[in-house]
C-alpha cells in the first residue's frame, strides 16, 4: 500500500483517539503519522522517496510564497511610482518538464505570480510562452524561471 495512504490512516486514527475531527487535529495526526512512519521505515520496508518528496513539496510551497511576496511588492511599487519601469515582453521558456501534471503545475505557478502570465505551450510541449511584465533581460528571466519554479517541480516528481 502507498505510504501516503498509511499516513492518512494514521491521521484519522489520531483524530478518532482524540475525539476531534477538526482540521488542526487531522494535521497533527498527519505530522505525527509522518514521523512514526519515518522512524519505522526500516521495520516495515516502505519507500523512502515519500519522505523526501514531502520535504520537496514543502520547499516548493515556501519558494512559491517567497516569489509571490517579492513579485507582489515589485508590481505594487511599479504601480504607485510616478514613472513606471515595466518593460513587458513575451518570452520563450524551453521546458524540461514532460508530463501533463508537471507542465500544468509549472504554468499555474508562473501565472499565479504577479507580473507573469503563462500564455501558451507549443503543441510539442517543449516551449512555454510567458508574458513577463519586467523583461528587461529576457535571458535572465528565462534562467530564473527554469532555475526556480521548473527545477523545483522536477525535483518533486523525480528521484
Amino acid at each position: 500500500m502507498n505510504v501516503l495512504v498509511y499516513n492518512l490512516i494514521l491521521a484519522f486514527c489520531w483524530a478518532a483517539i482524540t475525539g476531534s475531527f477538526t482540521l488542526g487535529s487531522l494535521f497533527t495526526g498527519l505530522v505525527m503519522g509522518y514521523f512514526a512512519l519515518w522512524l519505522s521505515q526500516p521495520l516495515i520496508g516502505v519507500d523512502s522517496f515519500y519522505f523526501i518528496r514531502v520535504f520537496r513539496v514543502i520547499r516548493l510551497a515556501l519558494y512559491f510564497l517567497w516569489e509571490l511576496l517579492l513579485s507582489s511588492l515589485r508590481v505594487a511599487w511599479d504601480v504607485i511610482r510616478p514613472f513606471p519601469s515595466n518593460n513587458p515582453k513575451i518570452i520563450e521558456v524551453p521546458l524540461d518538464v514532460k508530463s501533463d501534471l508537471e507542465i500544468l503545475l509549472v504554468t499555474n505557478l508562473i501565472s499565479l505570480t504577479p507580473g507573469t502570465l503563462s500564455v501558451d505551450v507549443t503543441p510539442d510541449r517543449k516551449t512555454l510562452y510567458v508574458h513577463h511584465m519586467f523583461a528587461d533581460d529576457p535571458e535572465a528571466e528565462v534562467a530564473a524561471l527554469k532555475g526556480g519554479m521548473e527545477r523545483m517541480v522536477l525535483e518533486v516528481f523525480h528521484r
